[in-house]
């Protein structure tokens, strides 16, 4: 099963994104989809030789976490741009320490807390041992990156095996 869908969560990705391009749902426009989505990752994988496994039970329980968040933070951005003023603004770098190691799931940490308004992602240091974060209002640095690590870093270890 392995080498016939040696993505499965790629492959599933690439049916939705081929019937989402066509903008309807057909049975020709599904079958073709589902061909796509098994041929083009069975062409690709020779690319991703070392790609960590993947629990997607875990990945779907993060992505909603992430969806709530961005949620969430909208408001709260908006309370800021309405209510506070730009010098009670505490704006801080954010230096913080990875304990993932691969680069798809720094990757994913990076984009995520890009998404989330309020912050973005920067760079990686050069060892990839640090993300450099800025945070729009980050009154305690420390209690950010902690919590930036116990809600997206230490769920993202779950994900990626």
């Amino acid at each position: 099963m392995r080498r016939l869908i040696p993505h499965p969560g790629l492959s599933v990705l690439l049916v939705i994104v081929w019937l989402l391009m066509a903008n309807t749902l057909s049975v020709g426009g599904l079958l073709l989809g589902i061909v796509i989505g098994i041929l083009l990752p069975i062409f690709t994988a020779p690319f991703w030789p070392g790609r960590p496994d993947v629990r997607y039970r875990a990945g779907l329980a993060y992505i909603a976490l992430v969806l709530w968040d961005i949620v969430v933070a909208n408001f709260g951005i908006a309370a800021i741009i309405l209510f506070r003023r730009n010098r009670d603004l505490r704006p801080a770098w954010l230096s913080i320490p990875l304990d993932l190691h691969t680069p798809e799931a720094i990757t994913v940490l990076a984009g995520t807390i890009s998404l989330t308004p309020g912050t973005v992602s920067s760079d990686v240091s050069a060892c990839g041992k640090y993300l450099l974060v800025h945070a729009l209002d980050a009154a305690d640095p420390d209690a950010e990156i902690a919590r930036i690590k116990l809600r997206y870093e230490a769920r993202l270890k779950r994900v990626f095996k």
